[in-house]
């Protein structure tokens, strides 16, 4: 029986950081129901105490979802979690999400601070948020580099102060599959009340390695994935949430399943795109223009013959129509024939090569070639 994996979106809050992106509250309303319908199981809705348009949002996003739990983020500050749990008073199921940096450099760098006053704050900031609701997630920034037997010790205490949920990100993107594998591995057996929390993985993608690292977590013992549509967030970007849901998917032999309707992710994808002026690069995996297209003549004889060839799952999965062939100096007969037999013409081998010549030298000059140039080639 496969476990269950919960799927925390935070295109709302982390996504939202990303310059150039933000949304007025009515489009945020507008993703977040989008969301509840691709069936995620928490939307982090905002940052309340950061500014007006915030706070009012996580309000409205409360007032408009149902099913899944709104969170909203606070730094571990009496000030900010007040905030957080005044906007989150409308929800059906809201949850805080507090914390502070576990690593020397943030504790001696940011907060000036040493790692007892660290520890101490951390624990007042979960016991306060627990007045206003019964979930509180604690994030324990950048764990990624923190030394290990202290994020054991600041584990323990805030699952001790009533946290429900223990955020262990990688915030800076520095970690290897490995590495942050064995840190989840590693408070699992070091942290004795960890039983009592759900273990949460944050991967931030400056390696190129957070899809990955999202999955070595949930292999470990985590069991809540945050991540956002189209990989959005600050810097080069967050776990992407189409990447590590199609991941279990099509690799169900982890044993993990989540609540998600696959088949809405690329109208999320392309609305979230479209709402916050920010371009899905062409090869994105999954969602991306390029990631059911065949230009190749090698693949594209492959896929005609079989679409497992080449693709390893079905863009129907995902909500795209169909895979593509598309034509340029690089395709072959077959896939020149099966275009030319898509527009209702037929022809016997000779004069196919002879088309053929014909659309290699028009393919040089076009680069890529459509079904009005191929009236044109035929006529």
């Amino acid at each position: 029986m496969s476990e269950r994996i919960y799927i925390f979106d935070t295109t709302l809050r982390d996504g939202e950081q990303v310059p150039g992106c933000q949304l007025t509250t009515e489009e945020k309303v507008t993703v977040a129901k989008e969301l509840e319908l691709l069936g995620v199981d928490i939307i982090e809705a905002g940052f309340p105490v950061s500014s007006p348009g915030d706070f009012r949002s996580v309000v409205e996003i409360s007032k408009a979802v149902t099913n899944p739990t709104v969170c909203a983020l606070s730094r571990a500050v009496i000030g900010d979690i007040d905030a957080a749990g005044e906007a989150l008073k409308l929800a059906k199921r809201g949850r805080i999400h507090t914390g502070i940096g576990a690593s020397d450099i943030h504790i001696r760098n940011k907060f000036n601070s040493t790692r007892d006053a660290i520890l101490e704050q951390a624990v007042r900031a979960v016991k306060h948020a627990r007045t206003y609701v019964e979930d509180v997630e604690f994030y324990a920034e950048d764990a990624g580099r923190a030394d290990l037997d202290f994020l054991c010790r600041l584990t323990e205490a805030v699952i001790a102060a009533g946290a429900t949920v223990v955020n262990i990100p990688d915030t800076t993107g520095y970690c290897l599959p490995d590495q942050y594998g064995a840190k989840i591995n590693y408070i699992y057996n070091n942290v004795p009340n960890v039983d009592k929390a759900t273990i949460s993985i944050h991967c931030h993608n400056d390696l190129g390695l957070a899809t990955a690292n999202s999955l070595a977590g949930i292999m470990n013992g985590a069991r809540q994935i945050e991540c956002t549509i189209n990989g959005i967030g600050e810097r080069a970007g967050n776990t992407s949430l189409e990447e590590v849901v199609m991941a279990m998917k099509v690799h169900r032999e982890l044993g993990f399943e989540t609540g998600v309707d696959t088949k809405r992710l690329y109208p999320v994808s392309q609305l979230v795109s479209g709402m916050m002026r920010m371009p899905v690069q062409a090869n994105k995996a999954i969602v991306g223009r390029n990631a059911f297209a065949h230009s190749s003549g090698i693949h594209q004889d492959g896929h005609l013959k079989n679409s497992e060839t080449y693709e390893i799952m079905n863009p129907t999965d995902v909500g795209v129509d169909k895979s593509s062939i598309i034509l340029t100096a690089r395709s072959g007969r077959h896939a020149l024939k099966h275009r030319l037999e898509l527009l209702g013409y037929r022809y016997d081998k000779p004069t196919l090569d002879g088309l053929y010549k014909q659309f290699l030298d028009m393919a040089d000059v076009r680069k890529e070639v459509n079904d009005k140039d191929l009236m044109e080639l035929v006529r």
